[in-house]
Protein backbone atom coordinates (compact mmCIF):
# COMPACT_ATOMS: atom_id res chain seq x y z
CA UNK A 1 0.00 0.00 0.00
CA UNK A 2 1.49 3.68 -1.17
CA UNK A 3 1.48 4.95 2.63
CA UNK A 4 1.24 8.97 1.54
CA UNK A 5 -1.19 8.26 -0.75
CA UNK A 6 -3.80 6.78 2.19
CA UNK A 7 -2.20 9.72 4.51
CA UNK A 8 -3.15 12.27 1.43
CA UNK A 9 -6.41 10.50 1.35
CA UNK A 10 -7.06 10.72 5.01
CA UNK A 11 -6.18 14.24 5.11
CA UNK A 12 -9.13 14.81 2.85
CA UNK A 13 -11.56 12.59 4.52
CA UNK A 14 -10.93 12.70 8.07
CA UNK A 15 -13.67 15.26 8.94
CA UNK A 16 -16.31 13.64 7.55
CA UNK A 17 -14.81 10.33 9.55
CA UNK A 18 -14.85 12.21 12.88
CA UNK A 19 -18.53 14.06 12.28
CA UNK A 20 -19.55 10.31 11.47
CA UNK A 21 -17.89 8.74 14.60
CA UNK A 22 -19.36 11.94 16.66
CA UNK A 23 -23.19 11.39 15.25
CA UNK A 24 -22.99 8.13 16.98
CA UNK A 25 -21.55 9.02 19.96
CA UNK A 26 -19.64 11.89 21.90
CA UNK A 27 -15.47 10.65 22.66
CA UNK A 28 -12.36 12.01 23.14
CA UNK A 29 -9.33 12.17 21.07
CA UNK A 30 -8.16 8.97 21.70
CA UNK A 31 -11.46 7.42 21.81
CA UNK A 32 -11.57 8.38 18.69
CA UNK A 33 -8.62 7.23 17.17
CA UNK A 34 -9.57 3.76 18.12
CA UNK A 35 -12.92 3.80 16.79
CA UNK A 36 -10.89 5.43 13.00
CA UNK A 37 -8.41 2.28 13.59
CA UNK A 38 -11.55 -0.28 14.07
CA UNK A 39 -12.91 0.80 10.97
CA UNK A 40 -9.68 0.44 8.91
CA UNK A 41 -7.81 3.69 8.96
CA UNK A 42 -4.63 2.23 11.37
CA UNK A 43 -3.28 4.41 13.79
CA UNK A 44 -4.14 8.72 12.92
CA UNK A 45 -1.26 10.37 14.44
CA UNK A 46 -2.31 13.30 17.32
CA UNK A 47 -0.96 15.97 14.86
CA UNK A 48 -3.29 14.89 12.27
CA UNK A 49 -6.26 13.84 14.21
CA UNK A 50 -6.01 17.05 17.04
CA UNK A 51 -5.60 19.73 14.28
CA UNK A 52 -8.59 18.16 12.43
CA UNK A 53 -10.72 18.38 16.04
CA UNK A 54 -9.74 21.74 16.74
CA UNK A 55 -10.56 22.93 12.96
CA UNK A 56 -13.93 21.23 13.57
CA UNK A 57 -14.30 22.77 16.89
CA UNK A 58 -13.68 26.08 15.44
CA UNK A 59 -16.29 25.90 12.37
CA UNK A 60 -18.91 25.32 15.32
CA UNK A 61 -19.21 21.73 14.31
CA UNK A 62 -18.20 20.32 17.56
CA UNK A 63 -18.80 21.16 21.42
CA UNK A 64 -16.18 20.41 23.85
CA UNK A 65 -16.52 19.79 27.33
CA UNK A 66 -13.56 18.67 29.95
CA UNK A 67 -14.42 15.91 32.32
CA UNK A 68 -12.93 14.29 34.83
CA UNK A 69 -10.69 11.29 35.26
CA UNK A 70 -10.12 8.90 37.33
CA UNK A 71 -6.93 7.49 35.17
CA UNK A 72 -4.89 11.42 34.85
CA UNK A 73 -5.49 14.46 33.33
CA UNK A 74 -9.24 15.32 32.58
CA UNK A 75 -10.49 14.35 28.89
CA UNK A 76 -11.41 16.66 26.25
CA UNK A 77 -14.79 15.40 24.74
CA UNK A 78 -16.51 15.88 21.63
CA UNK A 79 -19.64 16.42 20.35
CA UNK A 80 -21.56 16.65 17.36
CA UNK A 81 -23.60 20.26 17.47
CA UNK A 82 -26.94 20.70 14.81
CA UNK A 83 -24.70 22.48 12.43
CA UNK A 84 -22.38 19.29 12.28
CA UNK A 85 -24.90 16.63 12.12
CA UNK A 86 -26.47 19.01 8.84
CA UNK A 87 -22.26 19.68 7.37
CA UNK A 88 -21.98 15.78 7.86
CA UNK A 89 -25.18 15.06 5.98
CA UNK A 90 -24.43 17.27 2.95
CA UNK A 91 -20.65 15.91 2.85
CA UNK A 92 -21.80 12.15 3.25
CA UNK A 93 -23.88 13.11 -0.57
CA UNK A 94 -21.21 14.64 -1.54
CA UNK A 95 -19.33 11.59 -0.78
CA UNK A 96 -21.58 9.33 -2.26
CA UNK A 97 -21.55 11.47 -5.36
CA UNK A 98 -17.77 11.40 -6.04
CA UNK A 99 -17.28 7.76 -4.65
CA UNK A 100 -19.80 6.83 -7.75
CA UNK A 101 -18.01 9.00 -9.94
CA UNK A 102 -14.57 7.32 -9.00
CA UNK A 103 -16.20 3.90 -8.98
CA UNK A 104 -17.46 4.13 -12.54
CA UNK A 105 -14.13 5.21 -13.61
CA UNK A 106 -11.77 2.99 -12.30
CA UNK A 107 -13.56 0.10 -12.74
CA UNK A 108 -15.29 0.61 -16.02
CA UNK A 109 -13.33 -1.18 -19.25
CA UNK A 110 -10.99 1.71 -20.34
CA UNK A 111 -12.70 1.35 -24.01
CA UNK A 112 -16.11 2.27 -22.53
CA UNK A 113 -14.58 5.95 -21.83
CA UNK A 114 -12.61 6.43 -24.87
CA UNK A 115 -14.58 5.68 -27.84
CA UNK A 116 -12.10 7.21 -30.39
CA UNK A 117 -9.44 5.18 -29.12
CA UNK A 118 -8.08 2.03 -31.05
CA UNK A 119 -8.94 -1.63 -29.80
Amino acid sequence: MDRDMWRQWLHGFLDLCLLSLLDEQRDYGRGLAERLALGGLDDVPGGTMYPALLRLEKQGLVLTDRVTSASGPPRKYYDLTPLGRSVMNDRKDSWKTFRAAVDSVVDSPAQSRSPGRRG
